[in-house]
């Protein structure tokens, strides 16, 4: 296939009335002519027009057609030549754009665009020709070999499509990450960065001992009951506590101690033993409390998070479910106060987004003193509660072995909650659940917290 271009003029309207009338110039010329004596302006507007006048008159002058004797416009030749006149009608006698695109010379073409009297136009003209592939009929090319193909021999015939190896191949559709574990990575990450180190998380399946007993919560807390806790039938029961500190806490829960009166209650083993799905992450704090107190060398101040998954029997509504994710941390180390536990907690905050904190005094089976973690949402211009956090109970720290003037300070959020603000999502079942849509996954943009 090839293409030509051809420019040619097109003659307005104004043009083709120059055709049949001739130039202003020349219309100016023919009046001051035919009156002997000449005529001054205002006489020659009256014969050809105000407008034929204002044209014509300049043009006149510029061709040297008239002269100027005092007010009188006087003719200074004999005769003219109406050359504009001429190359429009030769414009117009041309029998082909191609013809017509010759006529006028160098600057021609221009003087009389200006005037209004032509406009440029372009055609552009495709020669098709037929090429070495061409077929009466369009057949397909194939772009893929199939084992029809061998299996009927049709390969042989068949017209294949050329392999393009430069070509970017289609994006996989995989690999995407939920919004929810883009927020905790993020959350990791800043976490990291404060110095803490991730705590394992993977077991969800924990005795009551580990996720009540060790936390001083009382064996008759309405937590403990089945329509809160999940129980597990088979195996209902742990087989490992360690003996002399199940004992401790046996006896800090029935006596007390660290200036405590205890529950006095008589503690039942058969409660201790029952298996559940956690009911919090801290069940994980309190194995590792355990184990930072009894390690070779004594203990050692440490930080420690964690991020998993914790079970609730609670009713299911737009901000409830029964399974969630637990974000908590702890610091463990010699004399802290609760001036240390703000501060970590607002450092923490801050590198979220969140800048506005207020503290309300709660209880907390496990912590005294307790505070309720609000932060000030600028969308719904209200305060929303965001955590809870506190101090360790010696009641609970005593039996693990820890030294007496060690203090440990604790907090813990959901993921859910900031990760609904951060992406807008109203409804936790849109976000956790069977009812997500998995296209999410693809659109959610990357989480970033400045």
């Amino acid at each position: 296939m090839k293409s030509e271009k051809v420019d040619y003029w097109e003659i307005t309207n104004e043009g083709l009335n120059v055709i049949r009338e001739g130039s202003q110039e020349a219309k100016c010329w023919n009046a001051i002519k035919a009156k002997e004596g000449g005529m001054d302006k205002k006489e020659l507007e009256e014969a050809v027009g105000k407008d034929a006048a204002k044209v014509g008159m300049g043009n006149c002058m510029k061709n040297k057609w008239v002269k100027k004797e005092g007010d009188k416009l006087i003719s200074a030749v004999d005769s003219i030549t109406d050359t504009v006149k001429e190359q429009l009608s030769m414009l117009a006698a041309a029998p082909t754009p191609e013809e017509n695109g010759k006529v006028l010379k160098g600057k021609e073409g221009q003087v009389l665009k200006k005037r209004k009297l032509v406009a440029g136009k372009s055609r552009t003209s495709y020669n098709v020709t037929r090429g070495k592939g061409y077929a009466e009929k369009r057949v397909k090319k194939a772009a893929d070999l199939t084992k029809e193909m061998i299996d009927s021999g049709a390969w042989e015939t068949t017209t294949f499509k050329a392999y393009n190896f430069k070509t970017v191949g289609e994006k996989v559709g995989g690999g995407y990450l939920h919004p929810l574990l883009k927020v905790r990575a993020e959350f990791r990450k800043i976490l990291c960065q404060m110095g803490f180190e991730e705590m394992p998380t993977n077991k969800w399946v924990e005795s009551s001992f580990w996720n009540f007993d060790t936390l001083f919560q009382p064996q008759s807390h309405p937590a403990r009951d089945a329509h809160d806790t999940f129980f597990i039938k088979d195996p209902a029961s742990t087989i490992s506590m360690p003996p002399e500190y199940y004992a401790r806490v046996v006896k800090m829960h029935e006596e007390g101690g660290s200036g405590s009166i205890g529950y006095r209650y008589n503690f039942k083993e058969g409660d201790a033993r029952k298996n559940l799905l956690r009911t919090h992450t801290t069940a994980v704090s309190s194995q590792m409390l355990y184990k930072l107190a009894n390690q070779e060398g004594g203990f050692k101040p440490k930080r420690y998070f964690s991020i998993d998954r914790v079970f609730r029997n609670e009713s299911m509504d737009a901000t409830h479910l029964c399974e969630f994710h637990q974000v908590e941390g702890f610091v463990a180390d010699y004399d802290l106060s609760l001036g240390d536990l703000i501060g970590t907690i607002e450092t923490f905050f801050k590198k979220i987004g969140i800048t506005q904190l207020r503290f309300k005094p709660a209880f907390n089976p496990y912590t005294e003193p307790s505070m309720e973690i609000f932060g000030y949402h600028p969308d719904l211009k209200k305060w929303t509660e965001i955590g809870n956090s506190g101090m360790f109970r010696p009641e609970m720290l005593a039996p693990m072995g820890l030294p007496p003037n060690v203090r440990v300070i604790a907090w813990g959020l959901s993921l859910e909650r900031p990760t609904m603000i951060k992406y807008g999502i109203k409804n936790i079942r849109d976000l956790f659940g069977h009812k997500v849509e998995l296209a999410r996954t693809k659109t959610a943009p990357v989480c970033r917290f400045d």
